[in-house]
């Protein structure tokens, strides 16, 4: 009996560990595209609208594709703070408005670092991208974001 309870402790612990470092889907990817002087790029990314997702965001990820992300959407205009606990890849994080543009952009921000990263303004929406990605893309402020979050805001 002793020796069930142990393996079945050991096999507890081991899927806990698994589903903890796993990557937690959002939900299926969604495009979006970033509207810059000279181009237009596409991106796929998770949708972190509840709480839950938003504390989560991309924690435990090891890895990321370039051309994928995480938009975190906080429903209306506020004040953001965001930070890296748990996150092991760097991140740019581009800070928008509710209209779809950029606003602020932190490059490269340091893994598992527990330092706020401020919004700086009343914002929509935070978009991450994998570390360096803005500036291999010449993505920049005030460059439009499209998404279905951001449909009339031009209206």
């Amino acid at each position: 009996m002793r020796l069930k309870t142990i393996v079945l402790s050991c096999l507890f612990v081991l899927a806990a560990t698994a589903w903890i470092g796993a990557p937690l889907m959002a939900q299926e990817a969604e495009r979006l595209e970033i509207h810059t002087k000279d181009q237009t790029l596409v991106f796929q990314v998770e949708m972190a609208n509840t709480p839950e997702q938003r504390a989560r965001g991309l924690m435990f990820r090891r890895s990321m594709a370039a051309d994928h992300g995480m938009l975190f959407d906080f429903g209306t205009d506020e004040y953001v703070g965001m930070w890296m606990k748990n996150t092991f890849i760097p991140l740019d994080m581009l800070f928008i408005s509710s209209r779809g543009e950029i606003r602020k952009i932190v490059k490269r921000t340091v893994p598992k670092s527990l330092a706020p990263i401020a919004s700086g303004e009343p914002v929509r929406a935070v978009l991450e991208l994998s570390g360096g990605i803005t500036d291999k893309l010449n993505i920049k402020t005030g460059d439009r974001i499209s998404h279905p979050m951001f449909a009339g805001a031009d209206e």
